[in-house]
């Protein structure tokens, strides 16, 4: 996996913040289209076999953590191809680092042993603006959402749900917020790349290209990775991809 170099990340930054980055998400209007065709996998990643799966409705149900309560996943909302699972791994990267395949939509917290947990993501088209390496800058729980101002401007009425919060207009964090329980925020070499990984509140979604977003898990997925994962964490973002058919709200 090639790493980026500055040159790359800035016009990589430059292009994402055009198509909204900054904001992440479309909210819970945008428009799903077909899923993005899996593609061969990168080199230095091998395919998956699954060795291990868990019990849905143990893995998916109503969680309380004391601030808010996130619902129990439906069953019908979420593919058995795109739910937590233990997967046999022989990739290059050491355990404790996430790889997310946007292609595909999965992204992976690989573990010792030569596995890997994989998670079902869905993506936008500014999932798909940049790749290489990065780390976890910060993490936050119940994150409030700033959405763009061309955002605003192209959907004004997202500005009945704003208020002004310690960063500008934004959405509080909570049950109804577009970037889900938890949100990973992504910088290489002290800057920030504006690629996040969250979860959401449109769990079919998962599997799904849609017009915006960054990288995109169901709540109790990302709150298991949340719990995984430390600040400083290694993030590997495969590349040669491209969105397809992707919807715009």
């Amino acid at each position: 996996m090639h790493q980026l170099n500055r040159r790359t990340l800035i016009t990589g930054v430059s292009s994402a913040a055009a198509f909204g980055l900054a904001g992440c998400v479309g909210g819970q209007q945008s428009q799903i289209a077909s899923a993005v065709p899996a593609a061969a996998p990168s080199p230095g990643q091998s395919a998956a076999t699954p060795v291990a799966g868990g019990d849905f409705r143990s893995m998916y149900a109503e969680i309380n953590d004391g601030k808010f309560v996130v619902p129990a996943v439906r069953e019908a909302d979420l593919g058995p191809a795109f739910r937590r699972t233990r997967v046999a791994y022989s990739g290059t990267e050491a355990p404790g680092t996430i790889v997310v395949d946007p292609a595909n939509h999965y992204l992976y917290h690989v573990e010792g042993g030569g596995q890997a947990m994989r998670y079902g993501v869905g993506v936008g088209r500014e999932g798909f603006a940049w790749s290489g390496n990065a780390t976890i800058h910060s993490k936050q729980e119940w994150p409030d959402w700033y959405p763009p101002k061309e955002m605003l401007e192209r959907r004004p009425e997202l500005l009945k749900q704003m208020s002004q919060l310690q960063s500008g207009t934004g959405m509080p964090g909570g049950p109804a917020n577009p970037l889900g329980a938890r949100a990973h925020y992504l910088w290489h070499d002290n800057v920030d790349t504006y690629f996040r990984i969250h979860g959401t509140n449109e769990p079919a979604t998962i599997g799904q290209s849609v017009s915006s977003g960054c990288i995109r898990m169901v709540n109790q997925d990302v709150m298991d990775l949340y719990q995984r994962t430390t600040i400083g964490t290694k993030v590997v973002v495969l590349g040669n991809a491209q969105p397809q058919k992707v919807a715009h709200s």
